[in-house]
């Protein structure tokens, strides 16, 4: 017989190994995967992502036109 149990919660997994060790039956432990929901609703936090302050190292635009406005480059 198999019985499939799944949980976030570590606490209670530990206390169904120990109980399990206790009355000496076999089990396997697998991490879940996440489900397909799941994984779009990554995406979407990632592909929508909006910084809440700027970015401390400023504008990368204006640093580089800085940086370069007196370097000829070798193919002009």
């Amino acid at each position: 017989m198999e019985l499939i149990l799944k949980s976030d919660n570590k606490e209670s997994i530990e206390k169904i190994i120990a109980l399990a060790k206790k009355l000496d039956l076999d089990f396997e432990l697998k991490p879940i995967r996440p489900n397909d929901s799941h994984m779009e609703d990554l995406r979407n936090r990632v592909m929508n992502f909006r910084a809440i302050s700027p970015s401390p190292f400023g504008d990368a635009e204006s640093w580089q036109r800085d940086e370069r406005e007196d370097r000829n480059l070798p193919f002009s």
